[in-house]
């Protein structure tokens, strides 16, 4: 993967720079820096507005194809477009599930009149998107999952019953692709299907999860009697455990360089504070730092690795390492963060829970080697399909 940007590409970069310097102001100033992990409740509203404000000059869904109402800008402009929205400080994206996993898949799976109905609220970003893949009894294995659809009698809608759990931002979102057993019987990767299913209807209730950081960005919803159209459903009935793990691909993408960026924006903030109290004074707090600095050029060395493949959604082996590598360095910078503070990251910011950012970021990475697969999960899919170990023997039943 090239890591150097051509006359063009700096040229780009300069474009991007000064649309944000000169957009990310006046309404829009308070969102800087904000709606990232652990903050992810800020501002929804405001948020939307900014997206909807950016999608009218094009900046939305970037590197989808231009017939989709992309840019279809090359990956080296894409990695410019993210690192300089980063750096400018702008706002977590609301749209994060629809343009990064829902869009492409559906650019990659979907039928036309699919991609004719959905795609354009994403690049509008005026349609939000949600995930549902985990329940209380399956964690993040979806080979386990629970939830059944079935056809109606007249064959015109999926009917959905089960619980899913961890759904980020079900209450702001407006479509869930939901992940469900549509083969009576059936079990583990067989028999799934990958549904696209309305969330405002009365078969579907979202109740929040409020967290250590006092915050409810994460929700359980439950499908009782749910339905959506026969036709909301991504390839074949049976073919969901395909279409989830090509959506896993799209999520090891461009993205991560983005996710990065605002990991980048923490630690500067880190390294600001430790010169500011002394703590960077402290040989093994410097020791940390660094290690936490080379940590993210691996990450960043890696992405570039895993974008020069294939994008068309397949799991590359890089890929596989991605998620229990930056869980497990984001989770260290969160300890890192509370040890520059020292006793300060006991003090809150105010009553009767009012977190600092830092405090909530360190709280938040508590659950990053658990969401989206947890560490043990990630080291299994390393050991079965990237090295082609034997796999992991099942209790008796």
């Amino acid at each position: 993967m090239k890591i150097s940007f051509s006359p063009e590409d700096e040229q780009f970069r300069k474009e991007v720079a000064g649309w944000l310097k000169t957009n990310l102001t006046g309404e829009f100033e308070a969102l800087r820096f904000r709606g990232g992990p652990g903050d992810e409740h800020s501002f929804p509203q405001e948020r939307k507005l900014w997206e909807q404000h950016m999608a009218k000059a094009g900046w939305t869904c970037v590197g989808w194809p231009e017939q989709y109402g992309g840019r279809g800008l090359s990956i080296n402009q894409q990695v410019i477009f993210n690192e300089e929205y980063a750096r400018a400080g702008g706002p977590g994206h609301m749209s994060h599930i629809g343009e990064g996993l829902a869009g492409p898949t559906i650019i990659a799976f979907g039928t036309e009149a699919q991609k004719q109905k959905f795609l354009p609220g994403i690049v509008a970003g005026t349609e939000y998107w949600c995930q549902g893949y985990s329940e209380p009894g399956a964690g993040s294995d979806l080979a386990n999952v629970k939830t059944k659809a079935a056809l109606n009698d007249a064959g015109d809608q999926w009917v959905i019953n089960g619980q899913k759990v961890w759904t980020s931002l079900a209450h702001e979102s407006d479509w869930c692709f939901v992940i469900a057993r549509t083969q009576p019987g059936s079990v583990g990767h067989k028999g799934l299907s990958f549904l696209l299913v309305p969330m405002d209807q009365s078969g579907i209730e979202v109740r929040p999860i409020e967290q250590l950081t006092a915050t409810t960005e994460f929700n359980e919803v439950f499908f009782d009697n749910a339905v959506t159209d026969a036709d909301n459903i991504v390839g074949q009935p049976g073919e969901g455990w395909k279409i989830a793990m090509a959506l896993l691909g799209f999520e090891r993408g461009v993205s991560t360089l983005g996710q990065q960026m605002q990991f980048r924006n923490e630690l500067e903030g880190i390294v600001r504070i430790a010169k500011e109290n002394g703590a960077a004074q402290n040989p093994a707090i410097r020791q940390r730092i660094a290690d936490a600095w080379m940590g993210l050029k691996i990450m960043r060395y890696n992405s570039l690795r895993m974008l020069s493949g294939s994008e068309d959604g397949s799991l590359q082996r890089e890929a596989m390492i991605y998620k229990l590598y930056w869980a497990s360095w984001h989770a260290d910078l969160g300890k890192l963060a509370m040890d520059v503070l020292g006793p300060d990251s006991e003090l809150l910011e105010s009553g009767p829970y009012e977190l600092t950012r830092l405090q909530s970021m360190y709280l938040f990475t508590r659950s990053d080697t658990i969401y989206g697969g947890t560490n043990e999960i990630q080291r299994n899919i390393i050991a079965e399909r990237a090295l082609g170990m034997p796999k992991e023997p099942k209790g008796r039943q």
